[in-house]
């Protein structure tokens, strides 16, 4: 199957050759979170690669059923429409990751901007009329990570409780590059040393490809348009030979529209309760999966977070 020539980050076309110790590489791919992924990897002799395609796709569909804003019956969407249910680790991870960036950026980060994303039409609604600074003003009385408190009850189950019922949560800055890293567990418990995962653009790797180098991933450079232009337009900035990190990235040149001759763009900043401005098309941030310490937890999470982070800021952080 042929990749389309505008997917990117770019995936290395490898030789999927045998490697030492009896493994082999395979490369898988499918469709999830409303958009596609991509696995190359070396697996051990007694892993059946049909088998390991079918649990990356449950894990991705018990990631969907619990982080997706889209799927009415997920549970995220139950709590955001009110219903008090138990929490499972996908929710968990995500809101505590959600809101130590909130924390960090001072407010930049802001999965809890959910209604804003709304009220703009880049969130899980369509887009309407330009909302009025009224409206705006009215949303943002119940935006914030501290409306938000998680309560741990005496059966061990935790619950999500809210200052407001209105408020509601919207983890998609941050829920594919958390995919990425269970999947990348899910891997390394199996066994494989080697691997690439991209999940929506978004890319963790570790290890060598089956050339024996590191992986190569390519970077779009977004060109912007005139204001009124129909889309931006998007090249290979740069390949980068990466091994052992997590790298995103984000950019307001694919996800924006234009109302009266006016271009707004996905990237809304919660502390203004408005699309952001300023000249950054696109952000990309590498994170390395270790540390001097040991592993760096949830990696690829990080590094979705501060891609987001630094496109609402309008500039890469350091």
């Amino acid at each position: 199957m042929h990749l389309p020539k505008s997917l990117l980050p770019l995936l290395a076309v490898l030789l999927l050759t045998g490697c030492s110790g009896g493994e082999r590489y395979v490369r898988m791919e499918g469709f999830a979170q409303g958009g596609t992924w991509h696995i190359i990897c070396s697996l051990p002799a007694k892993a059946r690669s049909a088998a390991v395609r079918d649990s990356i796709d449950r894990l991705l569909l018990e990631i969907d059923g619990s982080l997706s804003g889209y799927n009415r019956g997920s549970l995220l969407s139950r709590l955001n429409a009110g219903e008090e249910l138990p929490l499972d680790d996908h929710l968990l991870v995500n809101f505590r990751l959600s809101r130590q960036y909130w924390l960090e950026s001072e407010g930049a980060f802001d999965p809890s901007a959910a209604p804003l994303f709304d009220l703009w039409g880049f969130g899980f609604k369509e887009a309407g009329a330009i909302p009025t600074q009224r409206q705006i003003d009215s949303v943002r009385t119940f935006i914030g990570m501290d409306c938000f408190r998680i309560d741990t009850l005496e059966d061990g189950t935790c619950r999500l409780r809210k200052s407001d019922p209105r408020c509601r949560l919207n983890f998609n800055a941050i829920a594919q590059g958390y995919t990425c890293d269970r999947v990348a567990l899910y891997l390394e418990a199996l066994g494989s040393s080697n691997y690439l995962v991209e999940v929506g653009r978004e890319i963790l790797c570790k290890g060598l490809s089956a050339r024996g180098d590191k992986w190569t991933v390519g970077v779009e450079m977004p060109k912007r348009q005139d204001e009124g232009g129909a889309e931006d337009a998007v090249y290979i900035k740069d390949t980068l030979h990466v091994t052992d990190c997590a790298v995103v990235t984000s950019g307001d040149y694919r996800k924006f529209y234009v109302r009266d001759g006016k271009r707004y763009a996905h990237t809304i900043d919660p502390r203004t309760g408005r699309p952001v401005t300023h000249g950054l098309l696109s952000a990309t941030v590498i994170i390395p999966a270790e540390s001097d310490t040991g592993r760096v937890e949830w990696s690829c999470a990080r590094a979705d977070a501060c891609a987001t982070w630094s496109m609402v800021e309008g500039r890469v952080l350091h």
